[in-house]
């Protein structure tokens, strides 16, 4: 069995304890054996690989060492002072049981399944170094194709350095027009792509070598669809089917229906689910919407998708969509929910949004004996403690009088800092932690943060009556 030493602080190794007590009980049946070592510093967050290498002595008797999620440090160097694998957990020790289960699952998101064309809609009204700009924001979201959306009686005179500055740039381009003629002009650029051919204008197909992608003469005139495809199935020829995704309530439920029709009438066709319309014109959060539909082209085994960026509120839709399918194609791949393999689309919410019971707090707060603040948050509001005492409250402005900071100003203004973050987490439901900002998923930019360097000043540069947050 497999033995496992896990590093920690004072404070959080009673919960330490009881967490990996539920996890593993000590016993035969156990998924691995483990002991708990404190290493004489208050606060878990804290601890540094230098810190571990002076104060754990050599050997360690085990097969791996688990350290907290924040440890800075270089953990390869630990491990091969001690000589056995060093590791961080995750941030936040209640979440070890999801941190063991996805270990032992080994599941990756590597593999994504649904190639992303992200569509710059208003491309005849940009310059191309405007366009090519986009471009690269979209292919570092994870769009594999960019698509040029032509504009009804808009001329595109620059639709062919459009298209060769993208390729220049190595991303594929696709060309997406109702203008035989602005499709040609594409085509003949090297565009990879052109969207979308009828049964009336496969022609274009035989001019060019683009890829086309077809659609119905109407999206409901299935037959010129299910024709179009038969032709470049006898042709031998590559192509991208598309049946139309309706808006609600304008027959999103049929055209559903005409996918899968789709799909049972063409087992192997390549098919492509343009879900703008779903993201652009529903009001409501778009990673949510990302997810369902991304789930849907899953289960339709679908080779593309295509999407937009054109409402403020779907300003994301790229980088969701890329995690939508990631996420999607786990599922189906290891046939399983899609649960517990990400939190990048939940946005607005968290899963475990309160990992202490207010009775686990008050018992921390017991053991403090220095000026500090601690700042958690529990189902039952803010949570506030240090030496002095524990305060709760649901409101920063309730909080206030408690604090005691009218005379320092840059402590005050940490604290206002802290408190607003944890009363939005409550009110949401989302997981705060101390000195960390929230965390919204992949609706908003965060800096990656390098733990193999010291930590950077806090919100403060001086906290004389407290900071940092216990883990």
């Amino acid at each position: 069995m497999e033995h496992i030493v896990f590093l920690t602080g004072r404070l959080a190794e009673p919960a330490l304890r009881r967490v990996l007590s539920d996890i593993a009980p000590h016993g035969a049946d156990a998924p691995f054996a483990w002991e708990v070592r404190e290493l004489g510093l208050q606060v878990a967050a804290l601890m540094t690989a230098d810190m571990i290498r002076r104060r754990v002595p050599v050997p360690v008797a085990a097969d791996r060492i688990l350290v907290p999620g924040r440890c800075r440090g270089d953990l390869g160097a630990l491990t091969a002072h001690f000589g056995v694998p060093v590791e961080r957990g995750p941030e936040e020790l209640k979440d070890l049981a999801q941190h063991f289960n996805r270990r032992a699952r080994g599941i990756d998101l590597d593999e994504t399944g649904i190639a992303i064309f992200a569509e710059i809609v208003d491309a005849p009204r940009l310059g191309v170094a405007e366009i090519l700009e986009r471009a690269r924001g979209y292919a570092a979201d994870g769009a594999d194709v960019i698509d040029l959306g032509g504009l009804p009686d808009t001329p595109f005179p620059h639709l062919e350095d459009s298209v060769r500055a993208l390729k220049a740039a190595g991303l594929r381009a696709s060309v997406d027009s109702l203008d035989p003629e602005e499709l040609l002009r594409g085509g003949r650029a090297g565009a990879d792509y052109l969207l979308s051919l009828t049964l009336d204008t496969l022609w274009i197909a035989d001019e060019v070598p683009a890829t086309p992608v077809l659609i119905g003469r109407t999206p409901q005139d299935e037959p010129s669809l299910w024709a179009a495809i038969e032709r470049l199935q006898d042709a031998g020829r590559a192509f991208l089917a598309d049946a139309i995704l309706d808006p609600i309530p304008y027959g999103l439920l049929a055209s559903l229906v005409r996918y899968h029709a789709l799909r049972e009438r063409f087992p192997q066709a390549p098919i492509m689910m343009g879900i703008g319309n779903l993201t652009e014109l529903v009001e409501a959060d778009t990673s949510g919407i990302n997810a369902l539909l991304l789930g849907i082209a899953a289960e339709l085994r679908a080779s593309a998708i295509l999407t937009t960026q054109v409402s403020p509120h779907a300003r994301r839709a790229v980088r969701e969509a890329d995690w939508a399918r990631r996420i999607m194609h786990a599922a189906v791949a290891h046939h399983m929910l899609p649960k517990g393999l990400s939190d990048e689309l939940m946005t607005v919410h968290a899963k475990r949004p309160f990992p202490d019971a207010p009775e686990e707090i008050a018992a921390v707060a017991r053991e403090v004996r220095d000026p500090n603040f601690r700042v958690q948050v529990s189902r039952e509001g803010m949570h506030v403690y240090n030496r002095d005492g524990l305060r709760l409250a649901r409101d920063p402005f309730e909080l206030w009088p408690q604090l005691r900071l009218e005379n320092d100003a840059g402590h005050a203004f940490y604290m206002g800092v802290e408190t607003a973050r944890a009363q939005i987490a409550w009110q949401l439901g989302k997981r705060y932690v101390q000195d960390q900002p929230l965390d919204w998923g992949c609706a908003a930019d965060r800096e990656s943060e390098d733990l193999l360097r010291w930590c950077a000043p806090g919100t403060t540069l001086a906290r004389p009556r407290g900071g940092e947050g216990e883990t």
